[in-house]
């Protein structure tokens, strides 16, 4: 007769690694914020007033960024014991890093070809990037100051671009292939007129909103058309500008990812679509990592320039 004994438990060193580690960082932010507290009112006696007025901000980010970091771990945690199953769907967590432990430690090996490391497929893709969006911000700037300052152009153009805005990127890539001829420009079309949209609707709707007692003292000082440009247009438009230029970096980055899936080189996209092909779904999910860390420092690349620029031209 077998004798059946009992199961010995089974541990999950990952998932308890994890935890413990989910523990310490709380223990830690706990600590340090309590210790901020305590200190606050010591820490600041003596110190300039030119740096007073930032310690608000600073540390309002200090918190911001403990936050982000406690919800970044317990998301990780959930997905690693959502995905910590004989067959996931996905691979967890702690199984992409050991999987793509290579691709991380070295991003720049370039074996010819497309076997490159993801910082020459990301570069490649921002090169295309910075050239589309470029020229889009430049004939888009411009189109928008023309169109907000002349009704005429405004009623006359308004609907074409209301329904050529709407008009998904890649059903652009095939006319810009038959039109270019070649992969790479072809590309930098689809990134321009994607992006584009928005920053002539934003600086449009900026020209337009130039108070009229603003327009008025322009005419008694009868200035010419550089001098309202500078002293009266430009500053209110501006804000406007660069919401639009902020949205179009967005949707440049958006853009270019899903447009290298399907024209192949070297690029992040292409990376995604050849990792697909070759069942690799822990190097989809990194790729998916530096694309939303790149698409991130962008927006706040665009928005801080946009800071920097209103707070001087007020």
């Amino acid at each position: 007769m077998e004798v059946i004994g009992r199961r010995e438990p089974t541990y999950n060193f990952q998932l308890s690694g994890l935890w413990l580690a989910f523990i310490s960082l709380l223990t830690l932010t706990t600590g340090i914020s309590r210790t901020m507290a305590a200190s606050s009112s010591r820490s600041t006696q003596g110190l300039p007033p030119a740096l007073l007025k930032f310690l608000p901000s600073l540390k309002q980010g200090g918190r911001k960024v403990v936050l982000s970091a406690i919800a970044v771990f317990v998301l990780l945690l959930i997905w690693q014991i959502l995905c910590s199953g004989a067959k996931p769907p996905i691979p967890a967590p702690l199984t992409v890093v050991q999987d793509t432990w290579e691709l991380i430690i070295d991003p720049f090996f370039d074996n010819g070809g497309v076997d490159k490391g993801l910082f020459w497929h990301l570069a490649a893709s921002l090169q295309r990037v910075a050239i589309g969006f470029t020229l889009a911000a430049i004939v888009g700037i411009a189109l928008g100051v023309l169109i907000g300052t002349s009704s005429l152009v405004y009623d006359s153009l308004d609907f074409v671009f209301q329904v050529l805005r709407t008009v998904p990127p890649l059903a652009w890539l095939p006319l810009s292939l038959a039109l270019f001829k070649d992969n790479q420009p072809a590309a930098i079309f689809v990134i321009f007129i994607t992006a584009i949209w928005p920053i002539i609707i934003n600086t449009a709707v900026g020209a337009q909103q130039v108070p009229q007692d603003y327009r008025n003292v322009a005419k008694v000082l009868r200035l010419s058309r550089v001098e309202y440009f500078k002293d009266i247009l430009l500053p209110a438009t501006v804000p406007y500008v660069f919401t639009g230029l902020r949205i179009g970096i967005g949707l440049s980055w958006l853009a270019i990812v899903a447009a290298e899936m399907l024209i192949g080189g070297v690029g992040i996209g292409f990376f995604i679509w050849d990792a697909w092909n070759s069942s690799l779904i822990s190097e989809i999910i990194l790729a998916l990592v530096y694309v939303g860390i790149v698409g991130f420092i962008l927006d706040k690349l665009v928005a801080s320039i946009g800071r920097l620029v209103v707070a001087e031209e007020t």
